[in-house]
């Protein structure tokens, strides 16, 4: 490493330890900059597929149209009908070439996620990319058709069930990766399996989605490690304070307070794209990534996991997804 290097990290350490600064837009420019993301090669995604949760708006939306624009054969799916269209014909905007099929899936249904993943198999020649892009904020209790909690549901237990029954077609596919879409809200909080398979009463929305994006990133370890999954890449990560439809639904003080400062979807989505692209993405796995360098997941004491937790998550995932067999199959 040279001085120069050095130098470019010292700065990037003493940026994130300011939160706000390496949070907001101004960590994006800092480091865009400092680390000349705009020398870097734009990479060349023709004949490789990639698939995008939640991609009708936001940071989704983001990604998708910018693989699209790398030439990747998308799939992007959402919920509402009308909104995967409409957000099919925003692609098409700015990539009037790019290949983009719809798919209609509700995560809050597990039997969606179950023939979503059978579309794909069925339908796709390869699978290159994943991202695990798709989430809900919910301030009131609500629970799934599948006895769930929404938030663990969507966050949680259908990203594991579409991974674990898309893993023989990722693992066919040469280089593939799975990227988990987590939030910096997640070091405040310990990973918490009882309150994530029971919600406390009174329900703490904001405190069920940390734990829920903890959990994610636990997860992600755990895949990357897990001999089910050998030949595919996991990553994490946060895309910082982003100005998307989430955040002005779920938390409008927050914006309010922070708007100036908030990342456009474009900025927070950058690392994902980058994490789906970027052959160096290729050289770990299992890491927590927030602009293009991965980070501590537990820089807050008492909020790292043990090793016996992880195992207790990674189990009631399988129980809840119903994929016991699944895993057993490919191990």
């Amino acid at each position: 490493m040279t001085g120069v290097d050095g130098a470019r990290r010292l700065a990037d350490a003493v940026l994130e330890a300011t939160v706000v600064g390496s949070f907001s837009r101004i960590g994006f420019a800092a480091r865009r900059a400092l680390f000349d993301w705009d020398a870097e090669p734009v990479v060349d995604m023709t004949g490789r597929v990639a698939l995008v949760t939640g991609a009708t708006g936001g940071l989704g939306l983001a990604a998708a149209t910018a693989l699209a624009q790398r030439n990747a054969d998308l799939w992007i799916v959402g919920r509402d009908p009308r909104r995967i269209e409409a957000a099919r014909r925003s692609i098409a905007g700015v990539a009037p070439d790019s290949r983009v099929t719809t798919a209609v899936a509700d995560l809050a249904v597990l039997d969606d996620v179950r023939n979503l993943a059978d579309r794909i198999r069925r339908s796709a020649p390869r699978l290159d990319v994943v991202i695990h892009n798709a989430g809900t904020l919910m301030h009131d209790l609500r629970y799934t058709t599948d006895r769930i909690e929404v938030t663990a549901q969507v966050h949680v237990v259908a990203p594991f069930l579409l991974t674990t029954t898309l893993l023989p077609i990722l693992q066919a596919t040469p280089d593939a990766r799975v990227i988990t879409v987590s939030s910096g809200g997640m070091y405040t909080q310990r990973l918490d399996l009882d309150a994530l398979a029971t919600p406390t009463i009174p329900f703490n929305g904001v405190r069920a989605y940390a734990n829920a994006k903890r959990a994610q990133v636990v997860l992600n370890e755990c895949w990357s490690k897990h001999r089910a999954a050998s030949g595919v890449v996991f990553h994490a990560m946060h895309p910082g304070w982003a100005d998307t439809p989430g955040v002005r639904e779920s938390l409008p003080r927050f914006r309010a307070l922070m708007g100036p400062l908030l990342r456009t979807p474009s900025q927070g989505a950058d690392s994902m794209v980058w994490l789906a692209t970027d052959p160096r993405a290729l050289k770990t796995n299992g890491q927590f990534w927030l602009d293009r360098r991965p980070r501590a997941v537990a820089p807050l004491p008492g909020t790292r996991t043990r090793d016996v937790d992880a195992e207790r998550c990674w189990n009631w995932c399988v129980d809840r997804a119903g994929v016991a067999a699944s895993l057993e199959a490919v191990q």
